[in-house]
């Protein structure tokens, strides 16, 4: 069984065990166990015992998988960006934190509160099958500089679009902007 490149994710982003090959070795193992010593175990052996096999093969496939998963899973994270370096993460909390703004400075809008949290949820799984850890998730949550930042993305855009301070005019065009456009940032609202 030999290692090789990944083609899961991004190009180079470690090195993986083919999970078929994984399961057959094991597989292959336990039927010969649970045959024990027939006639037909011992032509497969003599036959295969002509072909030259890789080291591992003699091993205890179960330890051999277990070494192969560690292998699999270290380089993976090891290379892994922060999450505040993650665009799709990023983009849809600044998405967010607009919505936000726009529900509590616009009379004429309201949030979609579950559909919001639905959403959060749904970050939350694409992040943890992504390989970052509750840990990191929450880290990245709980960080000061990463909330002003984001925050100031968010606030640059609503100016952008002609957001001013005090003036719920201005956040209700916005709103409308996004539900004509049909944006990911509308879906967070509901009209009153």
């Amino acid at each position: 069984m030999a290692l090789r490149a990944s083609g899961y994710g991004k190009a180079g982003r470690g090195l993986s065990v083919p999970i078929t090959a994984l399961l057959r070795a094991v597989s292959r193992k336990a039927s010969a166990f649970r045959v024990g010593q027939s006639d037909g175990i011992r032509a497969r052996t003599a036959a295969s015992s002509s072909r030259r096999k890789p080291p591992c093969q003699d091993e205890n496939p179960f330890a051999a998988a277990v070494a192969a998963s560690t292998l699999v899973a270290v380089p993976a994270f090891a290379q892994q960006a922060p999450l505040s370096q993650e665009k799709y993460i990023n983009d849809r909390l600044i998405a967010a934190r607009i919505a936000d703004r726009v529900r509590r400075e616009c009379p004429t809008y309201g949030a979609r509160m579950v559909y919001a949290w639905g959403q959060a949820r749904a970050l939350k799984r694409y992040a943890l099958g992504k390989g970052y850890s509750e840990a990191q998730i929450d880290a990245f949550l709980d960080s000061k500089e990463d909330k002003k930042r984001i925050y100031a993305v968010a606030e640059d855009y609503l100016k952008r679009k002609g957001a001013k301070k005090g003036d719920a005019q201005s956040f209700c065009a916005i709103g409308d902007q996004e539900f004509a456009s049909k944006s990911y940032i509308a879906t967070f609202l509901v009209k009153k």
